[in-house]
């Protein structure tokens, strides 16, 4: 199997979830690290150069949002995707505030594809 191309951090505490983004994306030479916190998400995103983020809005240890505000600080220019329960529009205003790029409500997953892969194909990970 060939090397993935682009890396995308998967921030959710349902590690069921984590798992199925890997069996949906992984076919498409996408690789995807699970996080299950904001600080183990901060750490990998320390560590390991991603070329997307996708966050859920409410973790164990803290909120999406701060962590899109962090990610961004720390990684610019890397997109960050929301992908929550929280599906009115003032939960978009404030992703969008934290610096979110776009907002899937869950369970939405042919949407979350959809997203991931129209953000990724503009990236210089789908180049390589």
């Amino acid at each position: 199997m060939s090397e993935p191309k682009c890396r995308i951090l998967y921030v959710d505490d349902h590690e069921d979830s984590d798992e199925m983004l890997k069996l949906l994306l992984g076919p498409m030479n996408y690789e995807v690290q699970p996080a299950h916190s904001v600080e183990q998400a901060l750490e990998l995103a320390r560590a390991v150069k991603f070329d997307l983020y996708v966050l859920d809005k409410r973790l164990p240890d803290g909120s999406g949002l701060e962590l899109c505000t962090q990610l961004n600080k720390l990684t610019p220019g890397v997109p960050c995707i929301f992908y929550s329960g929280d599906a009115y529009s003032v939960h978009r205003e404030e992703a969008v505030a934290a610096g979110a790029d776009a907002y899937v409500p869950k369970p939405d997953i042919d949407q979350l594809i959809e997203t991931v892969n129209r953000f990724l194909a503009e990236s210089e990970c789908a180049a390589a």
